[in-house]
């Protein structure tokens, strides 16, 4: 009779939190398919898997062309919780790539702390290869940047508040 194979799970396996089954498993298939990005929604939880990718921003007159660079991308996640309505939060108006400066050795439009005027542009967000100026929608005080440079963001999406 011929042994029979037997199939093991390591014990590291084993004791994983199914959330972190999950996220592995979403990694899995971004590295499989050659995917960016997947999204999962369940029970009113969302789950956010994505690859990094390293851009080089050039800056121009009224919006910047940018320049991919190759990089090895790397498997990201993030648990989206929703942010309702934050009194003075800038929102996103698309669906893209937030950058927090012109350029990656530029310095940052802003921080928080900083004060800024209406129509200042505080970031960009890359859409379908067109870098987009997003403006101060009033003047205030910076208080919270909810968003980190390179991290994809979707519309209506909170960006930062503005107080």
């Amino acid at each position: 009779m011929p042994a029979q194979k037997k199939t093991k799970t390591p014990a590291k396996a084993a004791t994983r939190s199914p959330e972190l089954a999950l996220i592995d498993n979403l990694a899995a298939i971004l590295n499989s398919t050659g995917l960016t990005e997947i999204e999962l929604e369940q029970k009113g939880v969302r789950v956010r898997v994505s690859k990094s990718v390293t851009h080089h921003m050039q800056a121009s007159a009224p919006v910047a062309v940018a320049a991919p660079v190759a990089a090895a991308p790397v498997a990201t996640a993030s648990v989206i919780t929703p942010t309702g309505d934050l009194a003075g939060g800038v929102k996103s108006p698309m669906v893209g790539t937030v950058y927090m400066a012109s350029s990656p050795d530029a310095a940052p439009f802003v921080t928080v702390g900083a004060t800024v005027k209406q129509g200042q542009t505080v970031l960009i967000i890359e859409a379908m290869k067109t870098m987009n100026q997003i403006p101060a929608p009033k003047s205030g005080k910076v208080t919270q940047i909810m968003v980190g440079n390179g991290s994809p963001v979707e519309f209506g999406e909170v960006l930062m508040v503005i107080e």
